[in-house]
């Protein structure tokens, strides 16, 4: 453990932000994964709202510094190319 009160603070911020981090992480994987349940069963409506709700999430995490933006951009295009391949 740190000696120092701003280090030992340092730690304790840290932390929290690495839970949140995490718990924005796993909504965002959430969303991608519902998306690619509609693609998969075939219903293409429900895979677009569903994609829109990943888009605005990864948007959401990439503002924050959850993800950087070149990441979201790729996550967000190679999306789109699954649904435009399909349909």
């Amino acid at each position: 453990m740190a000696n120092i009160k701003s280090a030992e603070k340092r730690i304790l911020v840290n932390r929290e932000r690495a839970k949140r981090n995490a718990a924005y992480k796993s909504m965002m994987k959430t969303a991608i994964r519902h998306y690619e349940t509609n693609l998969k069963s075939g219903d293409i409506e429900a895979a677009k709202e569903s994609l829109f709700k990943a888009v605005k999430t990864i948007d959401k995490i990439a503002s924050k510094g959850v993800i950087h933006k070149n990441n979201a951009a790729r996550k967000k295009s190679r999306l789109t190319r699954q649904l435009n391949k399909v349909s």
